[in-house]
């Protein structure tokens, strides 16, 4: 990735809190979507010429070949000519697959980073086993089971292996901790861990609220209720639901959280397909939140079940869509369990939204151009300017309120908020671009703990600690070493931007996302631009 891309910033953010859980997102990201289970298919059975092909290089080859990963990888060959989110799930990925979406995993319930080649715990999930221990962020993770996992390129991956397990089952770990000359001796039984769609929702002001959906899983709908419900006691009457960077989940999860915004008879979202009748899903008279002001907000990284949402939002005039032009997964997949524990989604159907827009954005040449289609966008100049947005005016579609909207790649926001450039943020993205900046946030943390743990909360730390000239010039100099070359002027120009960013950063280290987004957000200008309008209302 070229080092002037600007990426967007949850993503360096998102690499520092992966769960034990194994939550390994990368590859499945932007294919899951609405996922239901048939019953067991039997493949492999009968004469067909992929059978005949294996069994012939299984007798035949020079070498000895393994004739089920053949299969598997006749397989996915196949399901590459079709689209990009039909995929087949070896039986050793199944579990890492759906995990994200199920809303729980068993394991020890740590989030951890490793750094320097050492496991660092960033921070334990609350009422989990390791909370109950007293294990504390900043300790780090040496031997698992009496097994050195320090110091020899260990994975996430691996970690995950090793510390994930069924509920009730003993793992040993040895701990080292600053400011204690031996290690400490943890025996962990496992339990289930919640991994919530509801990254943080709070009360901005006196009546707005903030609620930040980070996936559509089995619990997102229960999530949901009971943070608005929260809300509603705390006084709020409006709403800033924040989809981006959400890559979908469940349609019955979409369809469910839709409803609490709809009244009843709205249509929310319709699919058909070749060989799948139509299938329409409207609002009930279930949902609480109908008449509430709401504003949505949307980026390159909100796709399938987030477009949902945001599109039965928009097409029915309902509220404010504001951010950038989403992903573009309009397809549907069905998954099917097969007999040896692997399992195949393929995709059956589109999805449309209200006006009748089906937003699945064009895959023709290829899954890597499909994917690569952000680098596009970039280089086209769409993420700064929507002028440049390539919009096909025969998908063109009226709202109920005569608002035009579009089909044919993703939802297109009523109020385009562009990616900052300039002078004043070079600096600022060329350290995120590198994770720096995190980095060096991460360590001050590690290296300051005892003395930050006087902040006992995120409201004392937000008005005690600030981001002083010296710690600016100790990141300025560690940037420069880490090789970002900026000049003087664009080192100052971006200084704000910086702190800011720097003060969030520390706070999440701390407080975890409590920590972070109330601080962040003062400087999102798609927030901002949220509360504004909110404000008219």
């Amino acid at each position: 990735m070229q080092s002037n891309r600007r990426v967007y910033i949850y993503l360096p953010i998102a690499f520092s809190i992966v769960l034990v859980a194994g939550i390994i997102l990368g590859y499945y990201m932007m294919r899951v979507s609405f996922v239901s289970h048939h019953p067991l298919l039997k493949m492999g059975s009968g004469k067909s010429k992929v059978n005949e092909m294996i069994r012939f290089i299984d007798q035949n080859y020079v070498d000895t070949v393994n004739p089920e990963k053949l299969q598997e990888e006749a397989i996915t060959g196949m399901l590459l000519s079709l689209d990009p989110h039909s995929l087949y799930i070896p039986a050793s990925e199944f579990k890492d697959a759906n995990d994200p979406l199920m809303g729980n995993f068993d394991g020890i319930g740590v989030q951890f980073r490793i750094e320097h080649d050492t496991v660092m715990v960033i921070n334990t999930v609350s009422g989990g086993p390791s909370e109950k221990l007293g294990i504390l962020a900043g300790d780090r993770i040496v031997k698992v089971d009496d097994k050195n996992i320090a110091s020899i390129k260990i994975t996430n991956e691996l970690v995950m292996k090793k510390l994930k397990g069924p509920k009730g089952t003993k793992v040993k770990v040895t701990i080292y901790r600053r400011g204690l000359k031996k290690p400490i001796d943890f025996t962990i039984i496992r339990d289930v861990i919640p991994t919530w769609s509801v990254d943080i929702s709070y009360a901005v002001n006196k009546n707005t609220g903030y609620l930040k959906l980070s996936k559509f899983s089995a619990t997102t709908h229960d999530e949901l209720v009971k943070a608005l419900q929260d809300l509603k006691k705390q006084g709020v009457t409006k709403l800033i639901l924040d989809l981006r960077g959400n890559s979908g989940g469940y349609l019955n999860e979409a369809i469910a959280v839709a409803d609490e915004f709809l009244t009843a008879g709205k249509l929310i979202v319709y699919t058909k397909g070749e060989h799948r009748p139509k299938q329409t899903a409207t609002a009930t008279d279930e949902g609480e939140w109908d008449k509430l002001p709401m504003v949505v907000l949307i980026d390159e990284g909100s796709a399938s079940a987030s477009e949902i949402v945001a599109g039965a939002i928009q097409d029915n005039d309902r509220g404010e869509i504001i951010g950038r032009r989403s992903f573009g997964k309009g397809l549907v997949q069905e998954q099917i369990d097969l007999s040896d524990g692997s399992a195949l989604r393929l995709t059956v159907a589109r999805y449309y939204t209200p006006t009748g827009r089906c937003i699945q954005k064009p895959y023709a040449k290829g899954a890597e151009d499909y994917y690569m289609e952000y680098y596009h966008r970039f280089e086209d100049g769409e993420l700064e300017n929507a002028d440049s947005v390539k919009m096909v005016d025969s998908l063109k579609f009226k709202t109920p309120g005569g608002k035009t909207v579009y089909g044919g790649g993703g939802i297109m926001p009523d109020v385009f908020i562009p990616l900052e450039k300039g002078t004043a943020y070079k600096f600022y993205n060329q350290s995120l671009n590198k994770g720096i900046l995190y980095q060096f946030t991460f360590d001050y943390v590690d290296q300051h703990r005892a003395e930050l743990k006087q902040f006992r909360d995120v409201t004392v730390f937000d008005k005690v600690f600030s981001v002083s000239p010296a710690i600016y010039s100790q990141y300025v100099a560690y940037a420069d070493k880490s090789g970002i070359k900026c000049n003087p002027a664009e080192v100052t120009a971006s200084s704000q931007k910086v702190k800011d960013l720097m003060k969030a950063f520390i706070a999440r280290n701390l407080f975890d996302d409590k920590g972070f987004y109330p601080i962040f957000l003062r400087t999102d200008n798609a927030f901002n631009r949220a509360l504004l309008d909110l404000k008219k209302l």
